[in-house]
């Protein structure tokens, strides 16, 4: 079980939601499918929504802006993962950059059976989409929360 947030915020009239790349060499040349929002596992009797904030804050390596959470339920990803997420919206007078992005790391064997370990961020960029270009870069069971997202959201002061 994953929880994540998926952050977004209202940009000449548009939802923009921030997506991270995944890291590591499996992902490197891939572009549609390789997104994700930023989100980590969770044990059983763990508190899914502050598992989603420390996630947020250590693959894009700044807390989530205070605000409120909307849940966006579960969905189930093709590998059997449930991942879970919550909607909270960056204010209008508040910004992220994604160059300023830092995530943490994890270690694997690369070359396979090379014997050598090495280290490759879990996000690799962040970057703000529109909903419609989110939607062709993200997992593809994470699209239900871009839907969700755009059902439940209207533009105002925030």
């Amino acid at each position: 079980m994953s929880a994540g947030i998926v952050l977004y915020r209202w940009r000449d009239g548009a939802i923009e939601v921030l997506l991270g790349h995944m890291g590591g060499p499996f992902w490197a040349r891939k572009d549609a499918g390789a997104w994700t929002i930023p989100k980590g596992e969770y044990e059983p009797g763990d508190d899914p929504l502050a598992t989603a904030r420390r996630e947020f804050r250590e693959e894009i390596g700044v807390p989530v802006p205070a605000t409120e959470f909307v849940d966006l339920g579960e969905v189930r990803q093709s590998g059997g993962k449930l991942v879970r997420a919550w909607a909270a919206r960056l204010s209008d007078l508040a910004d992220l950059d994604p160059a300023t992005a830092v995530s943490n790391t994890f270690d694997i064997e690369w070359p396979p059976r090379s014997g050598r370990m090495q280290t490759f961020p879990e996000l690799d960029r962040v970057e703000w989409f529109d909903l419609a270009t989110a939607g062709t870069k993200v997992v593809g069971a994470q699209r239900d929360f871009l839907e969700r997202l755009s059902r439940l959201v209207v533009p105002g002061p925030g």
